[in-house]
């Protein structure tokens, strides 16, 4: 596996962004986690948007501060992105969890997931999250693993409305 690690977002790697973001979208696959699919049309205002999102600034009502990164190889490649809640609300309990994660559609099953899950749990670590919640649905198989890979600790199930079953693991950190 290439070398890795997470970076804050940054107007310097708007076009290695921009293919992550094409890539994603181009799929039709769901956009995981949400804050990718934030319009990029205006690249630095999104990017100026999500370090407002860690600190908490002009949030939607309901939400709580969240820090964005992005994983990138030794080229600056975006592989994969991350938002880590700094706190829960009770929706968030339910089926969001402390952190939400994805690998581009064309970098997965090679381990990545793995990876940038481990570094996201040192970084919500260095925010003072002392347990992390992380789900994922139960049909998602390899996030599950990913998930457990990382020492996720199964917890009771929550099942949303539409009868989708989430899985919910918390990780000591």
């Amino acid at each position: 596996m290439r070398p890795l690690k997470l970076v804050e977002p940054d107007i310097v790697l708007e076009e290695s962004y921009l293919s992550f973001y094409k890539e994603w979208k181009d799929s039709g696959e769901t956009m995981i986690p949400w804050v990718i699919e934030k319009d990029p049309s205006n690249f630095q205002a999104m990017v100026q948007g999500l370090h407002n999102d860690a600190k908490g600034i002009d949030l939607p009502e309901g939400f709580v501060p969240g820090s964005t990164y992005w994983l990138i190889d030794q080229e600056n490649k975006v592989i994969g992105a991350v938002n880590i809640r700094h706190a829960l609300t009770e929706p968030l309990r339910n089926a969001g969890g402390h952190i939400g994660y994805g690998i581009r559609p064309s970098e997965r099953r090679k381990g990545y997931a793995t990876e940038l899950l481990r570094l996201s749990l040192e970084k919500s670590k260095e925010l003072g999250i002392p347990r992390a919640l992380v789900v994922c649905d139960e049909i998602n198989t390899g996030s599950m693993k990913t998930i457990l890979n990382n020492g996720g600790v199964e917890d009771e199930d929550f099942i949303e409305k539409d009868g989708n079953v989430v899985k919910r693991y918390w990780i000591e950190l």
